[in-house]
């Protein structure tokens, strides 16, 4: 069976924060799976900030996105037709080839997904790759234990909230940063210690006040101002957890670094960064403790959901805006 669909293009390089013009919206007909491919039909597809990245013409940890190809990133979707013994049609699958309506993928790309144990949707957000990552930082990297003070930025995000939840069952203390009065309240309602609107309160004056006997862990997702102020907060043999700098995905110019880097020395500091995708060793593990945990609701989640693919580029634009509270996604499926 072949199927026409809908995907998003990028159309031109940004300059600073991306624009409408920079995406393009076009249709193609895909054909027929062949041998090891399966035709998926998306119901959800995933608009993520280290995207922004992925548009410039740099070498990263990623291949950038080709001018005039369409652009990819997370996806959830059921398999249409099936030409792989392991995925047969009806399958429902997490890939890679979003920002589409459909897509022709790999069978050896799709990782099957239990649409009956957990929402379509948690599979691109807090039982995905955002979910793994806030694993991942919060046990392997930053090795956060009973009794310390974790600060984390961007906690009213997918890969925030999740990690300032999973330190508390670590028996951490943890204060979060966010942008708004009501990603404020939700993190209260998620059990987070402590909390500050970075809009109202500089980082540091507020970890003076929240954390007056210093933080052990920062987990980043910002960069810039914070992560200078909790390079100023951390204790002896503190620990950042370089996971994001979303402050500083659109400049133009190089960005300082913090202006206290000395103190990584004179405090005996660890800082790390890691990527995810060096950490799917960890899905199994993750998925057993954090899954139950969603099912029964011990651990919230919350979605921003943009409805059609034609959209996109928008989502895309209000993650920067911090518009988006939890895990922002695009709905592009009939059935989900």
């Amino acid at each position: 069976m072949s199927l026409r669909s809908r995907e998003i293009r990028l159309a031109a390089r940004p300059r600073g924060l991306p624009v409408a013009g920079d995406f393009e919206l076009a249709e193609v007909e895909l054909p027929d799976p062949v041998d090891g491919q399966v035709l998926v039909r998306n119901a959800f597809v995933s608009v993520d900030p280290y995207m922004r990245g992925r548009m410039n013409d740099v070498r990263s940890y990623v291949p950038s996105f080709a001018l005039g190809e369409p652009l990819t990133g997370g996806a959830v979707g059921q398999v249409l037709a099936s030409a792989s013994e392991t995925l047969p049609e009806g399958t429902w699958v997490v890939h890679d080839l979003g920002w589409r309506e459909a897509a022709l993928v790999d069978a050896a790309r799709a990782r099957p997904f239990d649409a009956s144990a957990a929402p379509l949707s948690t599979a691109l957000g807090v039982l995905g790759m955002p979910g793994l990552t806030a694993f991942v930082g919060i046990d392997d990297i930053g090795g956060v234990k009973e009794g310390e003070t974790v600060l984390v930025s961007g906690a009213a995000g997918a890969v925030g909230s999740l990690a300032g939840q999973l330190a508390r069952r670590r028996g951490a203390r943890v204060i979060g940063s966010a942008g708004s009065a009501a990603k404020l309240a939700w993190l209260e309602e998620l059990g987070f210690d402590e909390t500050f609107d970075y809009h109202e309160a500089r980082p540091r004056k507020a970890l003076r006040e929240l954390a007056p006997d210093g933080i052990d862990v920062y987990f980043d997702n910002v960069g810039g101002e914070t992560l200078e102020a909790a390079v100023g907060a951390l204790n002896r043999y503190g620990r950042i957890v370089a996971c994001g700098s979303i402050a500083g995905y659109n400049a133009t110019e190089p960005q300082p670094g913090p202006r206290n880097l000395f103190l990584v020395v004179t405090k005996r500091l660890r800082m790390q960064g890691f990527i995810v995708f060096d950490h799917f060793d960890r899905w199994g593990t993750f998925l057993a403790e954090v899954g139950p945990l969603v099912a029964d609701g011990t651990i919230g989640y919350r979605e921003t959901i943009v409805d059609g693919i034609e959209r996109a580029p928008e989502a895309f634009l209000a993650l920067f805006a911090g518009d988006n509270v939890g895990k922002m996604l695009v709905r592009v499926g009939p059935d989900s």
